[in-house]
This record gives structure tokens, sequence and C-alpha cells, in this order.
């Protein structure tokens, strides 16, 4: 964490990958518009983990961008903002850098597991709890063989979630499968 000139804690860690991220995002042509095989696994984590929203996440220097997105009505938006969630029940696929737990997941290379986001005072101040109404996070890195965190997959929820360990070792084993699916697109066996 760090903290501003005025010595409040910033809530989203410095991410000091980012530019060598953005890069190797570009170079696997992700992160810039939906894919629907990223929707369809996010339509296949929401199904395996009960959850009601599921994300693929790509992270650049400024925002975070859902190429894989999965809400329980099936309605989201490329447009919008977080808050459309709890306003108009739509999801923008964008969303702000300091908002969500993904960026810690990126930083930190490491899953997380966020049960009831309140029980934390750390992660409780975040934006999306008040703006759209998040009480519960699972996420995990998707580091690609060259070592790069491309971004998360996570899984949201509106209620408290025992996660637990099997919601721990679903999510990491599913972002394992996920950043395998990428490279099999790079080496063009998809």
């Amino acid at each position: 964490m760090t903290y501003d000139p005025t010595g409040h804690l910033l809530l989203t860690p410095v991410d000091q990958e980012a530019p060598a991220r953005v890069r190797r995002l570009r170079e696997l042509g992700l992160g810039e518009r939906p894919d629907p095989a990223f929707d369809a696994f996010a339509d296949r984590l929401a199904e395996v983990t009960g959850a009601p929203y599921s994300m693929v996440n790509f992270i650049d220097e400024n925002r975070q961008f859902f190429a894989g997105l999965h809400t329980p009505t099936g309605t989201h938006s490329g447009t919008h903002s977080g808050a459309d969630l709890a306003a108009h029940g739509t999801v923008s696929r964008y969303m702000a850098r300091d908002h969500g737990y993904c960026p810690h997941v990126v930083v930190r290379r490491k899953a997380l597991v966020l049960e009831d986001v309140c029980d934390y005072p750390r992660f409780a101040g975040n934006p999306v709890v008040d703006e759209i109404g998040i009480r519960s996070y699972l996420g995990a890195p998707l580091i690609d063989r060259t070592g790069t965190t491309l971004g998360t997959i996570c899984v949201v929820d509106t209620e408290p979630r025992p996660w637990g360990r099997a919601g721990l070792e679903t999510i990491k084993s599913l972002a394992a499968e996920l950043v395998e699916q990428i490279h099999r697109r790079e080496d063009g066996r998809v």
C-alpha cells in the first residue's frame, strides 16, 4: 500500500508491471474487445462456483476490461460505469483500476478470497461495496508462460459467501486452465 501526499492510505496497490503487461496483452491480442470464448469461460466459472457474476479480467494502467463476463440476466454493456449494476441491472465491460479487488490479485500474484468484504477494513472501503453492492469476492491471477500476470478470473456476489478451501482450489485450477487456453491460442492450436 502507498500513501497519497495528504497521508491517506490508497486502496489500490501500485502496479509496477502494468507497462509490461500491456505490451504482452497487445502481443496476444487480448484486453480490448469482448471474446465469445471468454464469455463462455465466464459462464462456466459462474456455473461451477454458483456465483451470480463472473469475469475474465485484463488490466492495464488505468482500467479493467472484462473480456469475458457472466451476469445473472446476461445483460452487459460496453460503455456504462460500474454503478450500472445497482441502477439498471447491467454490468459494464470496463471498470476503473481503483475499483474492485482484481488489481490486488494482479499485484500480489496470488488468489484472493473475501467471504465478506466488510470483514476486511482494507477492502470494505472499496467503491464496489457502496456503488455496486459487492459483498463477496473470489479471484485468481492469470500468469502466462512469460511470467506476466495478464489479469484475473473472478467471481463476485452481492451476499457474503463461504468460499472456503474448495473455492480457492477451484478458482486456482480454473485460472490455470484458462492460461493453458491462452497459450494454445498463441501457438495457433485453437
